[in-house]
């Protein structure tokens, strides 16, 4: 008997039903590779090894690293996971992320228990697509940390404080400028001198009490958007010990 053919996705579903669809036929159903579009595999050989092999680099925050280029297949997986719903991507996507969790660190990677802290997503666009595909990242991450021995959790600790611009086509200084302020931390997160263990904060069994926070997105393309976030977490005594990512924007040098 033939194979199946290959389910085709309508790009034109949006919201959280037509992801939701997606995401339950990407489960049920084989796929092409969202990476290069092989067919009957989600993630082929190729991609797989193109993912796990990329050597984490420096960005244009030197205390973030990012696990490879956002180019060719890595591109179009991240895009996969976040626009398409194709939610068993964030497995080998969390591993890249958590590669350049350990080399933005280096050292320091073992030495204390780790918080990775997603970027926020705004509510609109969780709605539009059906999941939060940071906040899964940040997970997959950690899992794939903890598998390698390290005392790492995720959790959620920012959230937007204002509207802003659309960042398409602005420069690095216009992010900024549309950035500042945009980032605030979760109330229950705010802490003083006690770190974690505040009164009012994540304190108690299971807690976050003493972690250092990692700063963790799918994509840096100036940084802009990480170095708000780690000002946010700053003013509410969280220092940011490194930054990473899946993916960074590759820009011709100066």
């Amino acid at each position: 008997m033939p194979p199946f053919p290959s389910p085709a996705r309508p790009p034109s579903a949006q919201g959280p039903f037509g992801h939701a669809l997606a995401g339950l036929l990407d489960v049920l159903l084989p796929a092409d590779c969202a990476g290069c579009g092989s067919e009957r595999t989600q993630l082929c050989p190729a991609c797989r090894h193109a993912l796990a092999t990329a050597r984490p680099a420096p960005t244009p925050l030197p205390w973030t690293h990012a696990a490879a280029p956002y180019t060719g297949p890595v591109r179009q997986l991240l895009l996969a996971h976040k626009e398409r719903g194709a939610l068993r991507l964030a497995a080998p996507l969390g591993e890249a992320l958590g590669r350049a969790v350990r080399s933005a660190l280096g050292a320091r990677a073992g030495a204390a228990p780790l918080l990775l802290v997603p970027m926020p997503s705004a509510r609109s666009a969780v709605r539009a697509r059906g999941h939060d595909p940071t906040l899964r990242l940040a997970g997959a991450a950690a899992r794939s940390l903890r598998r390698a021995g390290l005392d790492v959790r995720a959790a959620p600790l920012l959230r937007h404080a204002r509207p802003v611009a659309d960042q398409a086509g602005l420069n690095a200084a216009e992010r900024r400028r549309n950035l500042h302020g945009a980032l605030t931390v979760l109330p229950r997160a705010r802490t003083g001198r006690a770190g974690l263990a505040g009164p009012g904060s994540l304190a108690g069994p299971g807690s976050l009490a003493g972690r250092h926070p990692v700063l963790v997105d799918d994509l840096v393309t100036t940084g802009a958007s990480l170095a708000e976030a780690a000002r946010a977490l700053a003013d509410a005594g969280l220092p940011v010990r490194a930054g990473a990512t899946v993916a960074a924007t590759v820009r011709p040098a100066d």
